[in-house]
């Protein structure tokens, strides 16, 4: 087979496993009571307790329009849904901890927090189910009452094309849970711990990683433990991922907390906070910048008060 043609071929081999990889389709939440979540700050500690008694509702509702705004304007499809204001729930903004839709079915997640399982609203669920099309649910909520939680692509990284799920386990992500998610739906799971540079147990793992088609940024070390830190970088090889490491420091200005997709002309995007690219240094934009255009929404009052960033804010619409 002549060079150009053997180029063509593997050119659109990568295009295919780009768009399994990535969507270019999102579901949003916008807030009616965001706020300081004091259920949720016992193991976030990327929550701001100073504003525990600030009323930044107003602020964060402003920063998630124009976040959306940006998102449209790059050609990104936002089903975009509404809270309401029936109970107070400061971090259903956050809606990617508790469905995530993969292989034509949506889950719905067991939650940590109790204040945080009322935003698993049926309308907002029937929205999703209508926008995109699929009836088959999974519904893992039961296991609420077996104190075993599993929060969404929180507490799991997926590799759609590999079927591989990376989870940092926490008393939000039970391992027991993990493996049987992931075996009804025939993953296979890479599992390790996580500190952060205080020595405190990472709570979610989409807060040290990021996993596009062809790059993973990754925090490996806040991985202690050498044998689950090898299987992460060998799992990455393995799948023709460049690594791209980031520092614990970066960790706290949420520059894991990423997000790959791409737009409705199929170009790679790749979704981070503007606090998370101020924290990047040079040499690890250049490497991003080869896989994908930067998108830098800027939501400080969300960051600083909810502890969660960019990827918090999307869950993914495969459908």
């Amino acid at each position: 087979m002549p060079f150009q043609s053997t180029y063509f071929l593997f050119l659109i081999t990568l295009f295919i496993f780009a768009i399994m990889q990535t969507t270019s389709a999102i579901a949003m939440m916008r807030p009616a009571s965001f706020g300081f979540n004091n259920e949720t700050a016992a193991d976030n500690y990327f929550q701001n307790k100073n504003l525990a008694s600030f009323n930044i509702r107003e602020a964060a509702i402003l920063e998630f329009d124009q976040m959306v705004s940006l998102l449209k304007s790059s050609g990104i499809r936002v089903l975009l849904l509404q809270d309401d204001n029936a109970t107070i729930k400061p971090d259903a903004i956050f809606l990617n901890n508790w469905f995530c839709c993969m292989d034509h079915s949506v889950s719905i997640f067991p939650m940590y927090a109790s204040n945080r399982r009322i935003e698993k609203n049926k309308n907002h669920i029937d929205a999703i189910k209508s926008f995109t099309h699929i009836n088959h649910i999974q519904d893992w909520s039961d296991k609420e009452n077996k104190d075993q939680f599993l929060e969404g692509t929180g507490s799991m990284i997926i590799d759609h094309v590999n079927r591989i799920i990376y989870a940092c386990l926490s008393q939000r992500t039970n391992k027991d849970l993990l493996h049987l998610f992931a075996e009804k739906n025939k993953y296979k799971v890479i599992a390790f711990t996580a500190k952060d540079k205080n020595g405190n147990a990472i709570y979610h793992t989409n807060v040290m990683m990021c996993l596009g088609p062809q790059f993973a940024v990754t925090c490996l070390e806040a991985i202690e433990d050498e044998v689950e830190k090898k299987r992460v970088i060998q799992s990455l090889e393995d799948t023709s991922h460049e690594c791209i490491p980031i520092s614990q420091d970066q960790v706290l200005q949420f520059a894991g907390n990423m997000l790959a997709l791409h737009n409705t002309d199929k170009e790679p995007l790749l979704v981070m906070s503007s606090t998370a690219y101020k924290a990047l240094h040079k040499g690890q934009v250049e490497k991003l910048e080869k896989y994908a255009a930067l998108i830098t929404p800027h939501i400080p009052n969300i960051e600083q008060a909810g502890g969660g960033s960019v990827r918090c804010m999307m869950a993914e619409l495969f459908f």
